[in-house]
């Protein structure tokens, strides 16, 4: 018989000490980022800044609108999100489709005891201890190795439901990439003109500072030399410093229109360019399609709604997997194993089994599950009737919205036209010496605020058509960004949303 108290083996001692350094090693401090780390941070900086601008091409000597909805859908990092995010969606879609198969587990396993496996026994004649000596029955140290093949029809069925929920989770993800598209189009649109604005208007407003500076020189001169009465000095110089007032506000507000644009067409912020482009919205007329037309194309179009059609479906899927959980579980398994223990007399054997198993405390929490899956489906059918009839109203909202932003447009075109034309005669005055500096800096700054409200106007009237295109579900694309290059993107904006 062997020795009662044996030496450990040698391999305890290590499964020891690697447990101790895995006990050690989950313990580690945190590492916060600080600025006079290794140049790790700053290299990361560099190499962001250059990913950034990959594969964008540069900048023409003109931006025309439908470039810059085209660059915005192709290179905007916000939308680059919302791709990754569908096309996770779609990994895991693909992903759920491999829950269906059967489960091939291999398996290897190393022990190893301190003392042998010593067992007495009992006669089962006599009930007495057995008389024969204590028998050795397996060894100290034993692998054993298993592949098995197991198949669960509970399982089965519920990647079942796991597939058409990830599937509907893709397609609500496409919904929402579709919805910030159309929010980017806007987004887009706005920027521009506002950028347009900016460059027709710089170099307006620097001419008319400098005269507004020019003249209240010449009215503090004529103040000393008391050409004039005090009081009509001073309301002379507060008239003055009022249009400068303006004129600067209008500059500091347009100051950063080019970089608000710049961020959303991923280019550089620095960048100079001449916007051209026509100033109608659409070529056609958005509002000679009926409402009710309208309200039959966004029910069937329109992203928000269809993601909660989607929610919908996956809620009543979810019902079904309460109920599928609750069935009993049938495994059907088959496997071939081998075992290094000596006192086997075969050390390799093959096992096949039927298993049927059934939780039985499962059937207490089933009520309540079905009430909170039903629950769920009624939560989404609410979501869904609220965003139908927000829809309905949307409809109509951006109907009257983009009727009365075009009336803002030409109203304020006719207010331009007309401060235009006195411009011209205060100027003509004052080359005849019938007008003062202050009367041309003063229609000067009109003038100005006048084309600055028209081109708001042209940018709130873009706006409207984006928000009513976006309502109906109307989409810049017929296929994806990505495999369309600048140009044929160019194309297919300029014909499904400024053409149309």
């Amino acid at each position: 018989m062997p020795s009662p108290t044996p030496s450990r083996p040698a391999a305890l001692r290590a499964a020891a000490a690697l447990l101790a350094a895995a006990t050690l090693s989950a313990c580690a401090p945190m590492h916060p980022l600080v600025q006079d780390e290794p140049p790790t941070t700053r290299e990361q900086s560099m190499a962001d800044r250059q990913a950034v601008q990959r594969d964008v091409p540069p900048l023409g000597m003109q931006l025309t609108l439908d470039e810059a909805i085209a660059r915005a859908l192709k290179f905007n990092l916000d939308r680059r999100a919302r791709q990754m995010e569908e096309a996770f969606a779609l990994r895991q879609f693909e992903e759920s489709g491999y829950d269906r198969l059967p489960k091939l587990m291999a398996a290897a396993g190393y022990t190893a005891r301190d003392k042998d496996h010593i067992a007495r026994s009992i006669d089962s004649v006599t009930g007495l201890p057995s008389l024969a000596n204590p028998s050795i029955s397996q060894d100290r140290e034993r692998v054993l190795g298993s592949l098995t093949l197991s198949w669960s029809l509970l399982d089965y069925g519920l990647a079942r439901y796991n597939m058409q929920q990830a599937g509907d989770r893709l397609l609500a993800a496409a919904e929402r990439r579709r919805k910030a598209t159309h929010l980017l189009i806007r987004d887009v649109r706005i920027a521009y003109w506002r950028a347009a604005s900016a460059q027709r208007l710089r170099d307006d407003v620097r001419a008319s500072l400098a005269l507004a500076e020019e003249a209240l020189a010449d009215s503090r001169k004529a103040e000393e030399e008391k050409l004039r009465s005090p009081l009509e000095t001073l309301r002379y110089r507060r008239q003055l410093t009022e249009n400068m007032r303006l004129l600067e506000s209008i500059e500091q507000e347009l100051a950063t229109a080019r970089f608000d644009l710049a961020a959303l067409i991923n280019v550089p912020v620095m960048a100079q360019v001449k916007f051209s482009s026509d100033e109608a919205p659409s070529r056609g007329d958005p509002l000679a399609t009926p409402a009710e037309a309208m309200e039959e194309q966004a029910l069937m179009q329109n992203a928000d709604l269809r993601e909660h059609l989607y929610q919908r479906r996956i809620a009543v899927i979810e019902a079904r997997k309460v109920i599928v959980r609750a069935y009993p579980n049938l495994t059907l398994s088959l496997g071939a194993l081998h075992d290094t223990d000596s006192h086997l007399i075969h050390s390799t054997w093959a096992e096949a089994g039927v298993n049927l198993s059934f939780n039985l405390f499962r059937l207490l929490s089933l009520p309540a599950q079905k009430r909170t899956a039903q629950a769920a489906i009624d939560l989404a059918d609410q979501r869904r009737l609220a965003a139908h009839v927000a829809l309905i109203t949307q409809v109509h909202v951006a109907r009257e919205q983009l009727a009365g932003a075009r009336r803002q447009f030409e109203r304020t075109d006719a207010l331009w036209k007309l401060d235009t034309q006195i411009l011209d005669q205060t100027q003509r005055r004052e080359q005849a010496q019938a007008g003062s500096k202050l009367d041309r800096v003063a229609a000067q700054t009109t003038a100005i605020i006048s084309v600055l409200r028209r081109y708001q106007a042209l940018a709130h009237w873009h706006a409207a058509v984006s928000q009513l295109q976006a309502t109906l579900g109307i989409d810049p694309l017929r296929e994806s960004s990505d495999e369309l290059g600048l140009d044929a993107l160019r194309e297919q904006v300029r014909k499904n949303l400024l053409e149309s």
